[in-house]
């Protein structure tokens, strides 16, 4: 009997059988595995046929039902699904429009808005001029290297984003039927054959880095600027964090001296537990004492700081130096002026661990390990500091 599904419905495990939607044809189909298909049911000469439309969740329920509308729509006029060729239903998809679908579909799992930018942006400047236009079964190798070619040795990197980029649009175009034979942006065993390996094109530009040695001299210096941008450098270069880690850190991820930040924000994607030490503390209380409370730790009127806030306040003490290159000056000083293992250090780094083994067998998180070597490295970067001048009174003074 025909219903009308929904996403809430289909979206949790269902018994195995065909569950039928109010769309005339449309079923979803529930094998014993618990995987799910969408199939288009008709009869035609007396026999009844079943014309597969894609697995879901990778066809959607709206896209399922506009698949059966359009099918039904041609079998009215003596058109039989089944002998239709898969060339045919591509030529309703232009590779621009499809890759705006395929954005709108997975932007969910994204991080962040400006992944979801970073994407537009990219197929928009390099990709779309090129093949936009096109349909999706159309673009072969020759129109990728088209689009590669010129930025190959000059933009190196962005070019191999937008080769990836390309590569699971027109992989997802694949599954769902709109395109058949190699995709043509593939890299292992395809353009690898063609192109230059990105590593041998142009050395993996690093985060400039500050020396370590160098490093207790500039918390003087920042000791003297009276913004919050200083208070979230410092905490920044004490925790060991990343800038989206620290910009978006909330009260409610701090319980004693422990910041909890969820995966949600870690590169990573699993919860990360960071030490905090004294000077940390500190810090929280001068910021909130200063600028007073909000849902971040450090804000400007209540509003988080901007990507720029502490790089721009970097610039003009450091040119050239990167918020993200603190991670680097405090790898250095592990691995210089401790006994620490680089076990710890990785794991204060919250970097993600390569080895699938070591991965399976390393279950704790070092947490009191990780904490003395914190303490450790506050006091390194507060041994150039001679005085008890409070930065609370700093910032009365002034």
């Amino acid at each position: 009997m025909a219903q009308t599904l929904t996403h809430a419905f289909i979206s949790k495990p269902l018994p195995p059988d065909r569950y039928y939607d109010s769309t005339t044809g449309l079923q979803l189909y529930v094998k014993k595995s618990g995987a799910k298909s969408w199939v288009f049911r008709y009869t035609r000469n007396k026999v009844t046929r079943d014309k597969g439309l894609g697995g879901y969740p990778g066809v959607t329920l709206s896209m399922a039902r506009d698949k059966a509308t359009i099918l039904r729509q041609e079998l009215n006029k003596g058109i039989d699904p089944l002998q239709k060729t898969i060339k045919d239903e591509a030529h309703t998809k232009k590779f621009q429009a499809f890759s705006e679908e395929y954005i709108a579909t997975n932007q969910a799992q994204w991080k962040n808005i400006k992944h979801c930018d970073q994407w537009r942006n990219t197929l928009s400047s390099y990709a779309y001029p090129v093949i936009g236009s096109m349909d999706v079964d159309q673009i072969d190798t020759s129109h990728v290297l088209d689009i590669l070619k010129p930025i190959w040795s000059v933009k190196t990197e962005t070019a191999s984003r937008v080769r990836g980029r390309i590569e699971k649009v027109l992989s997802a175009a694949t599954t769902l039927g709109l395109r058949t034979g190699i995709n043509p942006a593939l890299w292992r065993g395809h353009l690898e054959n063609i192109l230059p390996s990105p590593k041998k094109v142009k050395a993996v530009k690093h985060h400039e880095a500050l020396p370590y040695k160098d490093l207790p001299q500039f918390i003087v210096e920042l000791h003297e600027k009276d913004c919050v941008s200083a208070l979230a450098l410092e905490f920044l270069i004490l925790t060991a964090a990343r800038t989206g880690e620290v910009r978006f850190a909330e009260w409610s991820e701090i319980e004693g001296n422990v910041w909890t930040i969820p995966g949600s924000r870690m590169k990573a994607g699993k919860e990360h537990k960071v030490p905090l030490t004294d000077r940390c503390i500190d810090l929280l209380n001068i910021a909130q004492t200063i600028f007073g409370k909000s849902t971040y730790l450090f804000h400007i009127k209540g509003k988080s700081l901007s990507n720029v806030a502490m790089s721009k306040l970097l610039e003009g003490m450091r040119p050239k130096i990167t918020v993200h290159g603190f991670r680097s000056t405090f790898r250095d000083w592990v691995a210089e002026e401790t006994e620490v293992s680089g076990e710890v250090a990785e794991m204060a780094l919250a970097h993600q661990i390569e080895n699938r083994v070591e991965a399976v067998y390393r279950r704790g998180n070092l947490f009191q390990r990780r904490a003395l070597l914190m303490q450790e490295w506050q006091i390194y970067t507060e041994s150039n500091i001679s005085t008890t001048h409070s930065q609370l009174q700093a910032y009365d003074e002034k």
